[in-house]
């Protein structure tokens, strides 16, 4: 079974590295297990109330070192529309969206950056202060 690697990053300050593999943004609730958790360890609940973002990742260290782009590559082809995202904690994300719906609880966006550690974002509209179609 495949697993995403993600970091559920919340409102509060709470992050949480581990996998995933059943994320389905109109839910109440996601199976998560710890990326430290053994073999065969039990599946908990994460709500996704109170989310800032998950974000599903290359790796669960990143580069602490690295500073993300905020502009597109020109020759690059791009799927979707362009977008960014000011977080309330003053966070800036800059990517592509293939839905950016007004009347759901969140969207997708994929960094603009192809160097990111983050391979797309489920974003919750809620921990959002500006969200702009570029």
């Amino acid at each position: 079974m495949i697993q995403d690697k993600i970091v559920a990053h919340y409102q509060d300050g709470r992050l949480l590295k581990g996998f995933t593999n059943n994320f389905v943004p109109n839910k109440d609730f996601f199976h998560f297990i710890p990326m430290d958790s053994p073999p065969g360890s039990k599946l908990l609940e994460l709500r996704t109330a109170g989310l800032k973002g998950l974000f599903f990742v290359k790796e669960f260290g990143g580069n602490p070192n690295y500073n993300e782009k905020k502009e597109f590559d020109s020759p690059k082809l791009l799927v979707g529309r362009k977008i960014s995202v000011v977080f309330k904690d003053g966070e800036l994300m800059v990517g592509t969206t293939a839905r950016y719906p007004q009347d759901c609880p969140g969207f997708f966006v994929v960094p603009a950056d192809t160097n990111s550690n983050n391979v797309c974002c489920f974003v919750d509209k809620s921990a959002t202060q500006q969200i702009s179609l570029i």
